[in-house]
This record gives structure tokens, C-alpha cells and sequence, in this order.
């Protein structure tokens, strides 16, 4: 890839069209040699004769299509940065049935850049596992699934319609790649032809949240046909709104319903401030016409023992030490995945800080006055835990993140400093 030599059989856009025009022309030519009509009448039997030959196609040749079933799963959605594979252990410890990594650009990818292509590797503790792309023309999506068929050990691929950052969406990517249907149907169907694990699509309600459009969007995939297309997860909020606000489960709900009966339906999985059992309950399993799935995004960064909880059905009220006791699992299985020298160990200390920037919004049970804490509420300033470590736990501060990760990775240099690289606009201090 990085030396621009691997053998795609789909062609770049401009590559087609050249080669559209060439193919055009020696067609004309040929037409124009063939004179003697036995000679014309001998070619076409001659070429029907060879379509009949190759009608049959071993079976051992024909792609079998995996199978995904999301419903009655635990889910964890792609998390850039922070849904890294350690993070990702830390899941499946705590019960997650499927997991997904890292968003990818899928122009890094066919670069052959390395730091992309480690986003796609795989845990073996991951029994499913899918991988999200993120890319604006269907040559690209077309071309990556190449490579990943032959090369990459993945249960499902995801394409992202939904990340809301300018870098992707100014290029046409992510959320914006929703309101390029053609691209979108182009992308499915190359990727569909080419891959033998199912697809999946997340995406959000729309650009603008006063005008969603998701539900046309849903139809209108339906209607294509796409072989291989697993679900569709909706996130409730547009393109435009983040993470502000709520999300909006009324909304999901009805783009499920939006689904024609003149087509076979496609699962919908909602994805959105769950929290909770009881959000999930209320949200997912009251609704008949979701798939039964717990997608959870933010809800497992601040607590990683969710999907715990939503399988034993209860608000866990986990202690301080245990809470250390996932700390110390995430920095050993940080330094075996990224090394124990000291790069390895910056690297462990980095992922881990913009990890802790999330989990002190974690509000312990035995502290609320209310069950259960919602997911943009934000804890009183200078809150105090029922023993210094919860306290420690609960600061917004990152000189306190960073006297957490000395507790575990040893001390830093006198002007280390930490500033998160994910600030939620649904999660600020006013001012």
C-alpha cells in the first residue's frame, strides 16, 4: 500500500473514466474491422458458448455472508482515542458480548499508514468484533474492503455516517456523507460485493437537528437491497448539536417505524445517553420496534462495569478499591499491548489520562439522592467521596488524573502537563 502497488481490482473514480473511454473506443474499432458476417455470426456463438461455460460457479468459490445478531447484546460503540483494544478488554471483562474499534480513515488505510492499521486489531478475548471506517467516495470504501477481506480478522464493518468533527465532514465524510445518497449507495454495494462479514451503518437523526433526516435515509437503504446489511444504528442527536441535550429516543423510535413493508427490514439499534438499566429498559426494551440492543457509547467510558449492570439488572455500587482494580488492569494490558519501555509506558500514561478525563463523572450510588444518575448531570463542585481514594476519584482536576496515574506508572517529570483531547459540548462548566 505504501509503495502504491497493491493490486485493487476497483479502480480509482478518474481511473474509470479513462478506462470507460478506452474501452469505448477499442470497441468502436473492432466494430469497424468486422466485416464478413460469417465471421461475426462465428465470434457470437463463440462468446455464448463461453458465458454458458462459466454460469457455474464452484461453491467453494462463492462468498458465505457471516452472520451478526446484535439483538439481547451488550454493544460497545467505536470510541475514538479512548476505545482502544486495552479499553476494549476492560469490556469484555465487565460483559460486553460485541465490540468495535477505533474510528479509521480509510485514505490512512490505503496509504498503508501503521498508526491506522493498528486501530484494527483484534483481542483474541473479542469473540465479535466489527471495525468503523470513515470515508467520502465509494472507490474508497470498495478498495478497503479489498484489503480487509483478504487481510483483516473482522466480524463486521461499520461505516460512519455520523462523527461530526470538520476534519471529516469538510471532505465529505462522516456526518456528511449522509446527505450524499449516491455516494452512500455506491459505497454499500462495492463493500457488499466484496466482503463476506456483514455491514452495518451508524449514523445520526441529521445535519440539523430542527430537520432530521435519517428516516428518509433509512427508507431509502432499504430499498436498495444491499446483501450483507447487519443494522442500522441511529444515534439521537444531529450533526450540528454533538453531544448537547438529550437524545432523542422518540425520534429512533420513529425512524424505526418509517421501515416499508414492501421490503425486508432492516434492525434498528438505537444509541444514546444509556446509562443505566433503567434507561435501557425504558428506552430499548419498551420499544417494539428497536432491536433489544444496549449500545453504549459514553456511558461505558464513565462506567466500564455497565454492561454488568444491565445484565444483572441492578445500580452496582462499586467501591473505590474496585474501581482501582479496573485502573490497574487497563495499565497492564496497555503495557502489553504498546510495550514496557518507556514508550510503551508514555503511551499507557496518555491513553489512561484521557480515560480518567471521563470516568470522574461517575457519581458513586451510595452518594445520590437519586436513582439513577443521567448522563449530562454533572456532579456538585468539590464533591467529597466516602474515603480520599473516591474523592480523589471524583475531581475534574487533571493535576489529581495525573497523581492517579503516578499511583500506578510511577512519577512524571516536574512540567508534565495533560490537557484531554475530547472536551463533550454536552458536558462544560457554565462560563
Amino acid at each position: 500500500l505504501r509503495k502504491k502497488t497493491y493490486p485493487f481490482v476497483c479502480k480509482r473514480h478518474f481511473e474509470k473514466d479513462d478506462k470507460q473511454q478506452k474501452d469505448k473506443t477499442e470497441s468502436a474499432e473492432n466494430e469497424e474491422r468486422t466485416t464478413d458476417p460469417k465471421e461475426s455470426a462465428t465470434a457470437n456463438s463463440t462468446v455464448v458458448a463461453a458465458a454458458a461455460a462459466s454460469s457455474f460457479t464452484p461453491m467453494e468459490k462463492l462468498k458465505t455472508k457471516k452472520i451478526v445478531d446484535f439483538s439481547n447484546k451488550v454493544y460497545v460503540a467505536p470510541l475514538t482515542t479512548v476505545g482502544n483494544l486495552p479499553f476494549r478488554r476492560i469490556m469484555k471483562d465487565y460483559g460486553a458480548d460485541i465490540t468495535c474499534g477505533e474510528m479509521a480513515v480509510v485514505t490512512n488505510l490505503l496509504e498503508g499508514k501503521a498508526s491506522e492499521w493498528a486501530l484494527l486489531k483484534r483481542h483474541e478475548s473479542e469473540d465479535v468484533f466489527g471495525v468503523q471506517l470513515a470515508a467520502a467516495h465509494p472507490d474508497q470504501y470498495t478498495r478497503i474492503s479489498e484489503v480487509i477481506e483478504k487481510y483483516a480478522s473482522v466480524d463486521f464493518v461499520d461505516l460512519n455516517l455520523g462523527c461530526p468533527l470538520d476534519l471529516l465532514c469538510d471532505k465529505g465524510a462522516g456526518a456528511a456523507l449522509m446527505m450524499r445518497e449516491k455516494k452512500l449507495k455506491g459505497a454499500l454495494l462495492g463493500m457488499s460485493q466484496n466482503l463476506s462479514c456483514p455491514i452495518t451503518v451508524k449514523m445520526r437523526t441529521g445535519w440539523d437537528t430542527n430537520k432530521p433526516i435519517a428516516h428518509h435515509l433509512v427508507s431509502k437503504i432499504q430499498s436498495w437491497g444491499i446483501d450483507g446489511l447487519a443494522a442500522i444504528m441511529i444515534h439521537g442527536r444531529s450533526r450540528l448539536q454533538r453531544y448537547k441535550l438529550d437524545a432523542d429516543w422518540d425520534y429512533i423510535s420513529s425512524v424505526a417505524s418509517s421501515e416499508s413493508a414492501d421490503f425486508p427490514k432492516i434492525p434498528i439499534i438505537g444509541n444514546g445517553d444509556i446509562f443505566s438499566y433503567s434507561e435501557y429498559e425504558e428506552k430499548v426494551l419498551k420499544n417494539g420496534n428497536l432491536s433489544q440492543t444496549a449500545m453504549l457509547g459514553r456511558g461505558a467510558l464513565i462506567k466500564p462495569w455497565l454492561p454488568t449492570e444491565i445484565k444483572e439488572k441492578r445500580n452496582w455500587d462499586i467501591s473505590s478499591s474496585e474501581r482501582l482494580d479496573i485502573l490497574k488492569s487497563f495499565v497492564r494490558y496497555g503495557l502489553e499491548h504498546w510495550g514496557s519501555d518507556q514508550q510503551g509506558v508514555n503511551n499507557t500514561r496518555r491513553f489512561l489520562l484521557e480515560w480518567l478525563s471521563f470516568l470522574h463523572r461517575y457519581v458513586p450510588v451510595g452518594l445520590l439522592e437519586v436513582l439513577p444518575q443521567k448522563m449530562n448531570q454533572r456532579p456538585p463542585v468539590w464533591m467529597m467521596g466516602r474515603n480520599d481514594l473516591e474523592t480523589l476519584f471524583l475531581s475534574p482536576q487533571s493535576s489529581d488524573w495525573i497523581k492517579i496515574s503516578e499511583m500506578l506508572l510511577g512519577p512524571v517529570p516536574d512540567d508534565f502537563r495533560f490537557e484531554p483531547k475530547h472536551k463533550a459540548n454536552g458536558y462544560v462548566q457554565n462560563g
